[in-house]
């Protein structure tokens, strides 16, 4: 059986590495292999190659403001509970018992103390110290070495603006140089007001059959598939407006790393109203903008970001729409995880962001505007998803397969606006999918780092 398992394994790697070796050569030619896609072997090597040794977003600190409280989330595969200790530190802790690996903790979330397994009863605190067992000098003749014998911990935990991160790879760089130039674009996003943001609610979560990175790499830089994919918005009259305008109207900002977000012409196209992200005068005045160099300001005045994707797998949305139909167009801000289950097959979870410092009524709104849009039931989010979907059946097509089918990745090429003065490279243009390039490389660059030595 061991020889068998070894055999099987080193299958698996050579057939990661020949596909590295496709894709490659696809990406130099505007193509990629549509195996990427919904294939178990890939799969499984992105949970051990990609999940295990990037930053992935596990929670906000406004859904653990005190002491006990916790969430349950997920790294790749691994349920983590996110807990607030005692000390005000976060911890992020594998929900596997050490004794017999039962889950400790079933609850999405609460507040809690300690965590104690329903299995043989072994108890921890919420930091993940092992505290004791049932019967432990007739068991084990005495205690147990409790710094041995405590939950997994991820030894890199990180927050940025209130969001955050956690690393299973102790030697990961920090999260601030893991975000590159992308944490000066997340600066403007997320630190405009110094109370930040809060989460409107616990996150929305529903089962989408697509590939994990379908929505990653459309939230990185697709805005061709707008005019085409959420037309009916338009032909129904639920939003004004007409969303073929939206192509046109995007622009492109990329850094390093397989970071990179859209960004829109909204003064231009909408009217100056509609200067850092349409957001009314009252939530407007409370902004800081004295922390932003003047890049920034213009950035926000003229072209914010109002889409993008922190690789690997989290997504930011924020975007002037009506809370209801016919209502005037509002700024509201949508996180989104998209986390693996099986091979194509993923999990979104949903969050609702709006700044401490709004009113009520804006916080209501801006629930109602990102449901609206982009919940289980929004109208742009029923088009992505099933559209996505449809490529993941396209990816386990015996005659797709057969034939090596490879997917058109080759619009024009646009050049960067040389005048640009922020980290990374700004695009005039969206079209020329160089975003989704650069995240298609980060992932190739992970999945050959990810398996040397195996």
């Amino acid at each position: 059986m061991f020889k068998y398992n070894e055999v099987h394994k080193g299958d698996e790697v050579s057939y990661i590495e020949a596909l590295c070796d496709r894709v490659e050569r696809s990406l130099d030619e505007g193509l990629l292999p549509v195996d990427v896609f919904s294939d178990e072997k890939v799969f499984r090597a992105e949970m051990e190659r990609i999940f295990t040794r990037t930053w992935v977003f596990v929670a906000h600190d406004s859904e653990i403001p005190n002491s006990g409280d916790y969430v349950l989330r997920k790294i790749g595969l691994d349920q983590v509970i996110v807990t607030r200790d005692p000390k005000g530190g976060v911890n992020v802790l594998l929900n596997h018992c050490r004794h017999r690996g039962t889950e400790v903790c079933h609850q999405d979330r609460g507040n809690a103390s300690h965590f104690k397994c329903p299995y043989h009863g072994w108890i921890y605190k919420n930091n993940g110290d092992f505290v004791g067992a049932p019967d432990m000098r007739q068991a084990y003749g005495g205690r147990l070495d409790a710094k041995e014998w405590g939950l997994l911990r991820a030894p890199k935990v990180d927050s940025i603006h209130g969001f955050i991160f956690a690393c299973l790879d102790e030697n990961a760089p920090s999260l601030r140089d893991y975000l590159g130039g992308a944490a000066w674009m997340l600066d403007c996003i997320f630190n405009l007001h110094p109370d930040g943001m809060e989460v409107l609610g616990p996150p929305e979560r529903f089962i989408v059959r697509a590939d994990w990175k379908s929505g990653a790499e459309n939230f990185c830089g697709d805005a061709y598939h707008v005019g085409t994919a959420h037309y009916s918005a338009t032909l129904s009259g639920l939003i004004p407006g007409d969303v073929r305008e939206t192509g046109p109207n995007a622009r492109g900002y990329k850094f390093d790393g397989g970071h990179s977000f859209i960004g829109h012409a909204l003064h231009d196209w909408f009217g100056p109203p509609f200067a850092f992200w349409g957001y009314p005068p009252e939530v407007q005045e409370q902004f800081d903008l004295s922390r932003f160099d003047a890049q920034q300001i213009e950035m926000m005045k003229k072209v914010p970001p109002t889409i993008g994707t922190i690789f690997p797998n989290f997504s930011f949305l924020r975007f002037p729409q009506p809370a209801r139909s016919g209502e005037f167009p509002m700024a509201f801000t949508n996180i989104r995880m998209w986390q693996p289950s099986a091979p194509g097959v993923m999990e979104l979870w949903v969050w609702e962001f709006d700044w401490k410092c709004a009113p009520q009524r804006h916080k209501d709104d801006s629930y109602l505007a990102g449901q609206f849009g982009f919940g289980a039931g929004g109208i742009f989010e029923q088009d992505d998803t099933a559209v996505w979907e449809g490529i993941a059946r396209a990816a386990t097509s015996p005659w797709n397969r057969r034939l090596g089918t490879q997917l058109h990745y080759g619009q024009l090429r646009v050049e960067p606006d040389p005048d640009w003065k922020g980290p990374g490279e700004y695009y005039p243009s969206i079209y020329g999918e160089y975003c989704q390039e650069a995240f298609w490389r980060r992932w190739l660059d992970d999945m050959r780092k990810g398996g040397a030595g195996q």
